[in-house]
């Protein structure tokens, strides 16, 4: 099998769309021996920053030596990119290697049906199931895992985890999770086993009860992240807190954050990015330390987080003028990236155009009522995804919820990037869904190299 044949498998299994269930994963796993139990697990599962917390764990446990998996979800241009080792997006050829071993174990579940067929499995069951063979065959000693969507049921639920980080929860995913936080809240406290150090993230505030009932019926014991002297759920010795010393100056700055862990303190550190990010570190650093269950050294996360380069988060993709893609695709997301704009360009007469492009089945509203305030003017236009929201409607969405039009309306992303980047002297935000980010970000550094050779 090659790298299309594993892509083309797996697309077959988008027909079998979302499995509330871990029977499917668990069979998988069985027939693969089992690989989950070859290395130590972080799962990680929130509304917002999960993917950002994953990149920065899985980056500070490689720099204290160890063989680092990582696992996201979705990916913005290529599936290679949700499976990582030590930092790498696996090749292709590793790809198609484990997409094959998932599919025979699943041929061996149900024998009954063609070899390559995803017989009934589910694409991310499938890819779940790769991603951990591949881990156990590359040696990883741990893996750090983003949920895919909540907990409870999620396929990367068949690990048992050593650590199980919640960065917040949110109102998102409703027909599936439940339409209150408390009910999101509960899918997602459901990754914390007894084996696992609950960290729970400053966007649990307000649902920490959950939780901690949760790490009591397992017998374990969580630690919190919370900003500067906010009420912390847990004892003094379990929290992790965090302020922001330093917003980036521009576009291309750096957030410095000071961070106290449980196991020591590690003063300033600075990562490329908005300031948004600063809670996502200081989690990141308390699952670390629960992984480890010791102090990191300084030095090394210092480096690991001033050299990561965290994809479709308030990228940079072009300097001048600035062209930032960001995979805000709600309203919770939109509103952080807000202020992430406010920082970044100060001057309310010289912001940036917003262009959006937003699935039909989000809170389209939310999000531009989110960053109206902040945008140099809004531009929309629809991703190539099947979900998309078609660019007409959103363009008559936005005037509703604005009361102003959008400067300009295009069919798709390659149109908008290629009419707006040329003008835009203030700069282009490219925002609204994962799909839409991904797009923009592929076309424009296509483009790029395209230049530069």
């Amino acid at each position: 099998m090659d790298y299309d044949e594993a892509l083309a498998a797996l697309q077959r299994a988008l027909q079998f769309g979302i499995n509330p269930s871990l029977d499917g994963i668990t069979a998988l796993c069985e027939a693969l021996r089992r690989p989950q139990d070859s290395f130590a697990a972080v799962q990680v599962t929130g509304t917002n920053g999960k993917t950002s917390t994953t990149r920065m764990t899985a980056a500070i446990l490689q720099a204290e030596g160890l063989r680092v998996g990582l696992y996201t979800s979705p990916h913005l241009e290529r599936y290679n990119e949700r499976i990582e080792v030590n930092g790498v997006p696996v090749s292709d050829e590793d790809f198609a290697l484990a997409i094959e071993a998932s599919l025979e174990a699943a041929h061996d579940v149900r024998p009954d049906e063609p070899l390559g067929a995803p017989v009934a499995f589910t694409e991310f069951e499938l890819l779940t199931a790769a991603a951990l063979w591949l881990f156990d065959k590359r040696d990883v000693e741990v893996a750090v895992l983003e949920v895919g969507l909540g907990g409870r049921w999620d396929a990367t639920s068949v690990v048992s985890p050593s650590v199980a980080v919640i960065t917040g929860v949110g109102l998102d995913h409703t027909a599936v999770l439940g339409d209150t936080p408390e009910a999101i809240a509960a899918e997602k406290a459901a990754i914390i086993g007894p084996a696992s150090a609950p960290v729970l993230g400053p966007g649990t505030d307000g649902l920490d009860a959950i939780f901690l009932r949760r790490a009591e019926e397992v017998s374990t014991h969580a630690r919190a992240v919370r900003e500067g002297l906010d009420f912390s759920p847990v004892s003094e010795e379990l929290t992790v807190r965090f302020r922001v010393v330093e917003r980036p100056l521009g576009p291309e700055g750096f957030t410095i954050v000071a961070v106290d862990g449980v196991h020591r303190s590690y003063g300033s550190l600075a990562l490329s990015g908005p300031a948004y990010q600063a809670a996502n570190v200081a989690t990141a650093v308390a699952a670390a330390e629960a992984a480890l269950g010791r102090a990191l050294h300084v030095e090394r996360v210092r480096h690991a987080l001033r050299t990561l380069a965290i994809p479709g988060r308030f990228e940079v993709v072009r300097v001048r003028p600035p062209v930032i893609v960001d995979g805000s695709h709600n309203p919770q997301a939109a509103a952080v990236l807000a202020g992430a704009i406010r920082d970044a360009f100060p001057d309310p007469a010289a912001r940036p155009l917003v262009l959006l492009g937003i699935l039909a089945d989000k809170d389209a509203r939310g999000i531009v009522s989110a960053l109206a305030p902040v945008a140099g003017g809004i531009a929309v236009t629809q991703s190539d995804s099947p979900r998309a929201m078609p660019a007409e409607e959103l363009a008559a969405l936005v005037t509703v919820t604005t009361g102003i039009p959008p400067v300009a309306t295009f069919a798709t992303v390659a149109d908008a990037l290629a009419e707006l980047v040329p003008s835009a002297d203030n700069g282009v935000v490219v925002a609204g869904s994962i799909t839409t980010a991904g797009e923009a970000r592929a076309i424009l550094r296509n483009t790029q190299s395209t230049r530069d050779s």
